[in-house]
């Protein structure tokens, strides 16, 4: 399964880095398509942190950087989880301003749908959850082990020293 995992990695990725690409080298013909969305997070981006850039402009770049080096990761297979996770949730604004565009709105949930796929994926090794309760249920079994052993060698103990008691001397 590694040779397809990292093939369509590569091309799931190929969209994103050449999308980005041609967004970082003529960003001003997104800023017109960006705008709406941009007008609606721009109050919230200047409440949060009025440090943050809110024309649209350095937003959509921001954004076309961010597609750029997550594809690459998710290309080279590297962060391939959180990479999949950041084209995501950069797709889904871009996909409700695209909600007049049949086509692209498909485009878009084939993509989206794509990238939950690469987010998932675990590539046959268990994930976080499944490795964290199997470690706590070795631990627990460590423990109760551990205090049967205890209580043997307490017991060992105990008949040693009433033994040693009813020797003469």
């Amino acid at each position: 399964m590694r040779p397809v995992r990292t093939a369509a990695r590569a091309m799931l990725a190929s969209f994103f880095v050449l999308d980005g690409v041609r967004t970082l080298t003529r960003p001003e013909a997104r800023v017109e398509a960006a705008r709406p969305l941009t007008d609606r997070v721009t109050p919230m981006l200047e409440r949060t942190d009025p440090r943050l850039p809110t024309d649209p402009l350095t937003l959509v770049r921001v954004k076309a950087a961010a597609d750029v080096l997550a594809g690459l990761a998710l290309a080279t297979g590297r962060f391939t989880r959180p990479a999949a996770t950041v084209l995501a949730a950069g797709l889904v604004p871009h996909t409700l301003a695209d909600k007049g565009d049949r086509e692209h709105l498909l485009r878009n949930l084939g993509l989206l749908g794509g990238l939950l796929l690469a987010a998932a994926d675990t590539e046959g090794r268990p994930g976080l959850r499944y490795r964290t309760s199997h470690a706590v249920d070795r631990s627990q079994r460590s423990v109760r082990r551990a205090v049967r052993t205890a209580k043997r060698e307490a017991k060992i103990a105990a008949a040693s020293a009433a033994a040693a008691r009813r020797l003469p001397g």
